[in-house]
């Protein structure tokens, strides 16, 4: 019998939080930035934030926010295709957990959507996490302080100064607001990296009805 499983189960389900944390490990092995705890719930934070602001409630906004946490699982597997690998591991636990399969669907549809390489937002809630998690862009996620190991990724976030979302419910837009350190990063710099990131979320507003707009430095770049 299918049951309400929240967003507060999930984050206190012991094997969610280890795959997390292997998965951040594995990753800065390889040299990539924080994934771990920090980050899923940075990201669950921000997709309910997007959601209440456009108008959506409830168990939408519930689903959105397990989502988010998840997200990242399947790094604990491989970096290459994490997005589906995590989908199918959350898809397990959520059943074991006993929720109902729509709502599983949801919830892995926008986990195996919210990598850039193969996926797209499909309904609000892989939107919402695809926004929350792309402008999850932050000093504090680069691993260490020896500038002379950082490549253009960790370049590009020690950069940012300060990052911030906007959701505007009644103009119907979302607006990242980013201030880089230009010694370290240029505008240029953090577009090229991260423009497939950006056209991303423009196609995620698109889908909640909005329009995405970048400022860099106080430039409009999106």
């Amino acid at each position: 019998m299918a049951k309400i499983v929240t967003f507060d189960d999930v984050r206190r389900n012991e094997e969610v939080r280890m795959y997390l944390e292997k998965g951040n490990e594995n990753l800065g092995v390889l040299g990539f930035t924080k994934h771990g705890l920090g980050h899923a719930g940075k990201v669950s934070d921000t997709v309910a934030r997007i959601l209440t602001a456009l108008g959506h409630e409830g168990r939408q906004i519930e689903l959105a926010r397990i989502a988010g946490y998840m997200h990242d699982m399947g790094n604990c597997i491989n970096r290459n295709d994490h997005a589906h690998t995590g989908a199918l591991m959350a898809m397990q636990i959520l059943r074991d957990m006993g929720m109902e399969p729509r709502e599983i669907a949801t919830v892995i549809a926008a986990i195996g959507n919210h990598d850039e390489k193969t996926g797209t937002a499909v309904d609000a809630v892989s939107a919402a996490l695809i926004l929350a998690d792309k402008t999850d862009v932050r000093r504090n996620r680069v691993r260490g302080r020896d500038m002379s190991k950082y490549d253009i990724h960790d370049r590009v976030n020690y950069a940012a100064k300060s990052s911030e979302l906007i959701v505007c419910g009644e103009t119907k837009r979302i607006t990242l607001n980013i201030e880089l350190d230009d010694a370290i990063c240029s505008v240029l710099d953090y577009f090229e990296i991260f423009m497939d990131r950006m056209l991303m979320c423009r196609r995620a507003a698109e889908q909640l009805g909005c329009k995405f707009k970048l400022y860099a430095n106080g430039n409009k770049v999106l």
